[in-house]
């Protein structure tokens, strides 16, 4: 993306944001969904490698339980995203897309966001606790990590990305303890490289699209980070996660559990999945939004159906 069309989709995006002001769109339940960014409900899809890994995806009871968690972390992360919203509000009033936020834009008023949050978190907590007392510690530690992130930890240069890979490990995590299923350590491992991988992806694309302004305005630890700082840790990170991912699949634990050293054969799928994403955040300006990447980009849906497909094939064939 060339440097005039990024201004133009600035612009365009203040602009949007300065029309909704001008038109007063007030309707409370809809700008609530929105704070509680129901698209970034995806990342909770990290409760299903317990499911999944365990060989169980076809129980319906381990399958009910597992929605069960997905829908509790959904409510926890939503709960998260309004107190760091409302915390946020000032600078991300002047990030170009994120003024468009329903709290930094005014849209929600933060009495609303704040009665939102705390409800949110209680039917977390209450989920947690009827599916079990390791599920409810794990949710109730995340729900701790999180607070602590948005109110400080954040603008810790280097623990600020590490607490939000650590969130997708808990994530994996909970997903095993709530079926009672034992996940293996290189998994745990891979899952927290893969998230750290995508959050300094993120970190890159917030300071490109910043510039100077990215840590006065917006986020005070990106002023620690540089461009080639970030590049040569992203490379080093796809190689690890690659590496932590074959050593998994040939695992003595994985290779008994599944009766088969096959899953190797879904490695590449891996590798070219994420170096299609660092292709994505170096050379064409993507990944502000991983998600949105992930879901949209051709090539990387099609790696991940590949991936999901070799997988299901492999060990569910039994």
């Amino acid at each position: 993306m060339t440097a005039r069309a990024m201004a133009e989709k600035f612009s365009a995006a203040a602009q949007l944001a300065d029309n909704l002001r001008a038109t007063g769109r007030t309707a409370r339940v809809p700008a609530l969904l929105e704070a509680m960014r129901p698209r970034q409900w995806t990342k909770n899809v990290f409760v299903l490698a317990g499911v999944v890994f365990a060989g169980r995806l076809f129980e319906a009871g381990a399958l009910l339980r597992t929605a069960a968690v997905f829908a509790v972390f959904c409510a926890a992360a939503s709960s998260v995203y309004l107190v760091n919203d409302i915390l946020d509000r000032e600078q991300d009033q002047h990030h170009p897309v994120k003024r468009l936020r329903a709290i930094a834009s005014g849209r929600l008023a933060k009495s609303i966001a704040l009665a939102a949050a705390a409800t949110l978190a209680v039917a977390a907590l209450a989920g947690g606790a009827l599916l079990g007392t390791e599920t409810l510690g794990i949710t109730v530690g995340y729900l701790i990590m999180t607070l602590a992130y948005s109110l400080r930890l954040k603008r810790v240069f280097l623990l600020d990305v590490m607490i939000i890979a650590a969130g997708f490990t808990l994530r994996a995590a909970v997903g095993a303890a709530a079926i009672n299923a034992e996940i293996s350590p290189w998994l745990l491992c891979c899952s927290f490289l893969l998230a750290l991988f995508l959050a300094l992806g993120k970190r890159r694309a917030e300071l490109t699209l910043l510039a100077e302004g990215a840590a006065k305005d917006h986020r005070a630890a990106l002023s620690r980070y540089s461009l080639p700082l970030l590049d040569s840790w992203l490379t080093a990170l796809s190689g690890a996660t690659i590496v932590s991912y074959a050593l998994y699949t040939q695992s003595p634990r994985t290779v008994e559990h599944f009766g088969t050293s096959s899953l190797v054969y879904t490695v590449p799928f891996v590798i070219y999945a994420l170096f299609r994403y660092q292709h994505l955040l170096v050379r064409e300006g993507q990944g502000g939004d991983p998600g949105g990447v992930l879901l949209h980009d051709r090539g990387i849906v099609v790696a991940l159906a590949g991936w999901v497909a070799t997988t299901a094939l492999i060990i569910y064939r039994r």
